[in-house]
């Protein structure tokens, strides 16, 4: 990924912090005649001193078949962004830009053979979307032929992570009076993304704004 010094997210508890944050994913594998993209929710685990992702795909979905545990993939996570507009600039003429901050995660996906492993791994991911609800949704109320009957429709899979590109492109290279000048302008808009963003901006700025 392209991330120049002042944009580059070096540490790796910030990139694994967006990780979990924002687990959608589109996970990118080459193909036989292309490349092959799917949007996927990935859960990180800890792997021995390391982490990988946890996915899987609908059995009819072939990309699977790539998974062998040696080829390499690309899962690209993406936080809030939005669109920057000049008129919120105070110091000179400028154009339209997009702040957004994104994690490109590397590594090769095996497929996972282990049907109770998977229900154990199916059951964690649940619970981590269903926390916080009032009353959470649990897979332990299904019958397990029932369970065992979905399962043969999808395809898991474990990618051991081998490398991590982190971006957080945030106004770093405007002039503080532009900084916060977008910043005002996209807590005027209404909405939720744009607000969000300002506050990843006064952060990644914090030193000078």
């Amino acid at each position: 990924m392209y991330r120049p010094k002042q944009f580059e997210i070096a540490d790796d508890a910030e990139m694994l912090d967006l990780i979990r944050a924002n687990g959608f994913a589109v996970l990118v594998t080459h193909g036989a005649d292309s490349m092959i993209a799917s949007h996927v929710p990935l859960h990180l685990v800890p792997d021995g001193d390391g982490w990988l992702l946890w996915g899987h795909l609908a059995k009819a979905n072939t990309q699977w078949q790539a998974f062998d545990g040696q080829a390499e993939a690309l899962a690209i996570f993406s936080g809030p962004h939005t669109y920057i507009s000049p008129d919120w600039y105070e110091t000179e003429k400028s154009v339209p830009t997009w702040n957004y901050e994104a994690v490109h995660v590397y590594g090769a996906p095996r497929v996972m053979d282990d049907p109770k492993a998977v229900v154990a791994r199916l059951a964690s991911l649940t619970a981590q979307y269903e926390d916080g609800r009032e009353t959470p949704w649990s897979m332990a109320g299904l019958p397990d032929d029932f369970v065992a009957a979905q399962i043969k429709g999808i395809v898991a899979f474990e990618m051991p992570i081998t490398r991590l590109e982190g971006k957080r492109k945030m106004s770093q290279n405007r002039k503080p009076e532009d900084v916060r000048g977008a910043m005002a302008g996209l807590k005027k808009t209404g909405r939720a993304d744009d607000e969000t963003v300002a506050g990843i901006m006064a952060d990644a700025n914090k030193d000078r704004v």
